[in-house]
């Protein structure tokens, strides 16, 4: 199993390195910078990205994911911010290149007061631009499903399907799979029968072959209530027995699983990895 967390609050770069191995992590996904604000300029230091790629190389952690900012919207019907969005999405593949990660995780925007159609088509020709700019880079792009709370795309996998069918190189793009998301979004997962389902659409749309990473979250909101909150491994609606189902499913158990749960006090990564793994065993 390649198990990992997304790891916060580091005051340097490299520092997230320590904390997922102490964690016992093969993997982990970071912010390269400020989630909340633009970039302004800032960049990594370039002795803490000599740094991170020692310690990475040190502890063994692979692959390295990093999440795209919230800002970023590559959907937005408003120029300024797709522009801004384009443009600082490009920066970060840069960044992201120095620090040899292997993909960045992208929400696919938000189509605000349009229709879906105009922000999938939005969507499709920023990311045509991005690839096209940053051509020869090794990071990959992962399109991640979304709970469909207000005007978010990706809550269906159709959404992937035309997205895709629209790139005009695939070769670099693949999937993030988030289990809260998807339940949220109303994929009930359950039960064996909801979780085959999922899988089945997904196979048809796009191919499992495709989904690079799983960001493994129990759903603290109801089925299909399209509101965006984790919980705790076992804790939330999904369950234990839909956990262990989704950690052990025979088409997913090789893909690398992030948790992105709550981190309520200082042990909660130390605390829902530990369930995970005995879920694993069992």
């Amino acid at each position: 199993m390649i198990l990992g967390v997304h790891v916060s609050g580091a005051k340097k770069i490299y520092e997230t390195l320590d904390i997922a191995h102490g964690l016992g992590c093969a993997t982990l996904q970071i912010f390269s910078r400020s989630p909340q604000r633009w970039r302004n300029q800032e960049q990594l230091d370039t002795k803490d990205i000599e740094e991170f790629n020692s310690r990475r190389k040190k502890f063994k952690i692979n692959p390295v994911f990093i999440h795209i900012s919230y800002l970023i919207n590559l959907a937005s019907p408003d120029m300024r911010l797709y522009n801004g969005s384009i443009k600082a999405y490009i920066e970060d593949i840069q960044e992201a290149d120095k620090l040899h990660a292997d993909y960045i995780v992208t929400h696919m925007g938000s189509h605000k007061e349009t229709s879906e159609d105009a922000g999938i088509k939005r969507l499709i020709a920023a990311l045509n631009k991005i690839l096209e700019q940053t051509k020869g880079s090794g990071v990959g792009i992962l399109l991640e499903n979304t709970s469909g709370s207000g005007s978010w795309l990706g809550y269906r996998f159709y959404h992937q399907h035309k997205i895709l069918k629209g790139l005009k190189d695939k070769s670099r793009v693949g999937l993030c799979l988030d289990t809260a998301h998807a339940y949220l979004a109303g994929y009930d997962l359950t039960t064996k029968v909801g979780l085959e389902k999922m899988l089945d659409e997904i196979q048809e749309l796009v191919g499992i072959k495709l989904i690079k990473l799983i960001h493994l979250n129990d759903a603290a909101g109801q089925l299909g209530s399209h509101h965006d909150r984790h919980d705790h491994i076992g804790k939330g609606h999904i369950g234990i027995s839909g956990m262990k189902r989704i950690i052990n499913h025979a088409k997913l158990k090789n893909i690398p699983m992030i948790l992105e749960t709550p981190k309520s006090t200082e042990n909660s990564d130390k605390e829902n990895l530990a369930v995970v793994r005995k879920l694993n065993r069992n």
